[in-house]
């Protein structure tokens, strides 16, 4: 049996470079990019994936509706964001497929940073970091729930109160 268009798995290449400058202290790390995010060119894409409104409520900010707001905001707050990995096989957005998982280089961003403490948006993304990163970059992630329109069952407010971790005195 043939496997179909939908279920066909695809090589992705991540194609957009991390956000974070010198001055950045904490790391936000999700797993690779949705094919919403792809098609838009910026994290968390899908207009159902409540990320940017979590990270705003957060960050006591309106939520960003540009790329360039999102940057501004994540700059002035000095959150860093990228993803765990470069590429990997995967279908459609279904992290639990990933295969062939190669790693971006969180330590080089670390070291051009004040990152001091790493955040995974998920489960998945946890995983791979810890499989993948963790002893190169010395840091312990701490994983948070996944904002992704797939795990609807955590309310907006549950992830907002997990979210507030990332805040200096979080």
């Amino acid at each position: 049996m043939k496997r179909s268009e939908k279920n066909a798995r695809t090589l992705v290449t991540h194609e957009f470079p991390a956000v974070f400058d010198r001055h950045s202290r904490v790391l936000l790390l999700g797993s690779i990019p949705s094919p919403k995010s792809r098609e838009v060119g910026f994290y968390y894409g899908h207009p159902q994936n409540r990320f940017w409104k979590v990270l705003a409520q957060v960050l006591g900010e309106a939520v960003p509706g540009t790329i360039p707001q999102k940057k501004a905001m994540l700059k002035k707050h000095h959150v860093a964001l990228w993803d765990v990995l470069e590429s990997c096989t995967i279908v459609g957005a279904s992290d639990t497929s990933i295969e062939d998982a190669v790693p971006n280089r969180i330590g080089e961003l670390v070291k051009s940073s004040q990152v001091t403490r790493i955040f995974c948006t998920g489960a998945t993304a946890y995983k791979l970091y810890q499989k993948f990163c963790a002893k190169d970059v010395g840091i312990d992630a701490v994983k948070l729930p996944s904002t992704s329109p797939a795990n609807c069952a955590v309310p907006f407010d549950k992830l907002v109160d997990a979210y507030k971790i990332i805040l200096p005195d979080g």
